[in-house]
């Protein structure tokens, strides 16, 4: 499960990026080469981030697809699977490109991680 290594490393990022301020939301955007399963995302985010300002953070995971492009008759497409066909001839040769990115697109902050424990209940 890669996943867990990929939010490890996003959490630091965040982390290190909210200072003493709380994450409540983060948008990160991965290419479909790194075939990552949404719902193991999820759970490897929420134990990365367990006990720290990020823990309570909604992540919006957005794929994006890679560019197929099939010699054998021409046909170009997208696709999120990384052992995808030509979908024009079925032929298993063909040329993937793109999808290998990994991008924190945006964080939105709370409040400072010392003003909250200062909230009456």
């Amino acid at each position: 499960m890669h996943e867990i290594g990929m939010c490890e490393g996003l959490v630091e990022l965040l982390r290190r990026q909210a200072g003493d301020r709380r994450v409540t939301a983060a948008r990160v955007r991965v290419g479909a080469r790194h075939a990552v399963v949404g719902e193991a995302f999820d759970q490897a985010f929420a134990l990365a981030a367990a006990g720290t300002a990020v823990q309570d953070a909604v992540v919006e995971l957005v794929v994006t697809p890679m560019t197929i492009g099939c010699p054998a008759c021409g046909v170009g497409s997208e696709t999120l699977d990384p052992l995808a066909v030509c979908p024009g001839c079925g032929d298993d040769g063909v040329q993937l490109s793109g999808g290998d990115e990994l991008v924190l697109e945006s964080v939105t902050f709370g409040e400072r991680a010392s003003d909250v424990s200062r909230h009456p209940r």
